[in-house]
């Protein structure tokens, strides 16, 4: 893994001190100095108990207006992205999927897409000379959307069907996941932020979204896989996998890491790292299968 603290290709989404807060309580930081370098091509895991800021640095990468960051910074492609608004983040490159998508009724599943792709194709800066309305300049036409489409719902074996339903609206858990993947096969982004991506889903559901995830993995995206359990990472094998805990990270490894938190729990790693013993109940609990109830991990182990 290499220092996030020493210059680096623009290859890499660099984070160096990320300290931020919420908007309504500037004065109580959740991320108290992160320093974390994911490369193109890398897969990485952040794991940690609930409230340890996971998902405060997925929204805090995006712009998410509720959060204030309060210190450090953030380069990718050699921009400072702290500067930048969440939509030029996404035409960047950078990826966002969402632990409890929203429902958006009356706008189709086609439309909403399109319309991402067709200002990504305008780019960072909106470059006057392309308009994301006229496929004549710039935009993606009809025809070659509806073959993109069709091609990465085939890859992510999904029903046609899907691009004419209202985003997210009546949709299952498992559905609306897949549909978050849908989205990034179609934009392909260079940087992707998954957010608790295995949150609520069955078995059958979680083994599909992660072939979908895997299906899309290239020497040209970057992944931050945002997740509590080890589960996921049974189908997506991380290169690095990080414990968050109380707003920093206290521990990087490789997938046995994520191995021991399955079988120990959260509580031993976090006292090695120095802090309070009393950690709260839910880092000492850790399911055993999804949909299964919480058990007690014997804590002396």
């Amino acid at each position: 893994m290499t220092d996030p603290t020493i210059a680096t290709p623009d290859q890499h989404l660099v984070i160096r001190d990320l300290r931020v807060a919420p908007v309504a309580h500037p004065e109580a930081e959740i991320l108290q100095g992160i320093n974390l370098m994911v490369g193109k091509g890398e897969v990485h895991a952040i794991m940690g108990p609930n409230g340890s800021g996971k998902t405060t640095l997925a929204y805090a990468l995006m712009g998410h207006p509720a959060y204030k960051v309060t210190g450090g910074e953030v380069i990718w492609k050699g921009r400072d992205l702290l500067t930048l608004s969440p939509d030029k983040r996404a035409r960047l490159g950078l990826f966002l999927a969402f632990q409890y998508p929203i429902a958006i009724s009356g706008l189709s599943v086609a439309s909403f897409i399109r319309s991402a792709l067709n200002a990504k194709l305008q780019g960072v800066d909106k470059n006057t000379d392309i308009d994301p309305t006229d496929p004549m300049r710039g935009g993606i036409t009809m025809r070659d959307f509806r073959n993109r489409m069709r091609e990465k719902m085939a890859l992510l074996k999904m029903d046609e069907g899907i691009a004419a339903r209202y985003v997210n609206e009546g949709f299952s858990g498992g559905e609306k996941k897949r549909l978050e993947m849908l989205q990034m096969a179609v934009l392909e982004p260079e940087m992707a932020i998954l957010d608790e991506t295995d949150s609520g889903l069955d078995i059958d559901a979680l083994r599909i979204v992660a072939e979908g995830v895997n299906a899309m993995l290239n020497p040209n995206l970057g992944v931050l896989l945002i997740t509590h359990y080890q589960r996921l990472l049974n189908y997506i094998t991380p290169d690095v996998v990080h414990v968050l805990a109380q707003g920093r990270i206290v521990k990087s490894g490789g997938k046995d890491l994520a191995l021991r938190l399955e079988d120990e729990g959260y509580g031993p790693v976090l006292r090695e790292a120095g802090l309070s013993p009393d950690v709260p109940d839910e880092a000492l609990l850790m399911p055993r299968e999804p949909g299964a109830e919480l058990q007690p991990v014997e804590a002396a182990r």
